[in-house]
């Protein structure tokens, strides 16, 4: 295994891992429903399709989520929540990765992030409805969501959650990527995948 290779690897276990422990510090933000939580472990991500591509973008968020549910477990007894989390972040990250990698530059990283958090609640509203939310009921037996509480939870709940959500993260990683350009783009050139 040349070092390029297994250095690559390392990052991204490490990144899984530091989103795993982020996750954990999760919040519900006021007025929205309290079963969709602020978390940033989507942030190791994006560090990781920024550095290394989408690959392992979606590997961070593969190892984030697979060890969210082995530490706490979930309440459907499948995880619904962490396959939710799963597609959530990929929406998010990989409009990122490709506007970015086109542009390379902060307005860049900005429209990546702008087309991701739209990206992200959107897709969660229309996956939501579609998939999530009746995977919920039907594991937790419950009724199924329907009518007007459908169209509530949907648009304001989810949709505003995602877009708030999708705000925060950008902030941050916006803060994140003015510190750490030289080392962002000293790893893109040594370890991008052609």
């Amino acid at each position: 295994m040349n070092s390029n290779k297994l250095r690559r690897m390392v990052i991204i276990a490490m990144l899984g891992s530091v989103a795993t422990v982020l996750m954990q510090f999760n919040f519900p933000l006021p007025a929205i429903p309290p079963f969709l939580k602020v978390d940033f472990g989507e942030i190791p991500a994006v560090l990781a399709v920024m550095t290394l591509g989408p690959v392992a973008g979606i590997t961070v968020e593969l190892i984030k989520n697979l060890l969210h549910w082995f530490l706490s477990g979930s309440p459907t007894g499948v995880p619904v929540g962490e396959i939710a989390n799963f597609t959530t972040g990929i929406l998010f990250i990989l409009p990122i990765y490709y506007i970015f990698n086109k542009f390379r530059t902060a307005k860049g990283l900005i429209a990546g992030l702008i087309a991701g958090t739209v990206s992200m609640a959107v897709g969660m509203t229309l996956l939501n409805y579609a998939v999530f939310l009746p995977m919920y009921t039907y594991f937790l037996n419950m009724p199924p969501v329907t009518g007007d509480a459908l169209h509530v939870m949907l648009f304001y709940g989810i949709l505003p959650f995602n877009l708030i959500k999708g705000a925060i993260l950008m902030a941050l990683t916006i803060l994140l990527f003015a510190r750490m350009k030289t080392w962002i783009e000293k790893q893109r050139t040594k370890l991008m995948p052609e």
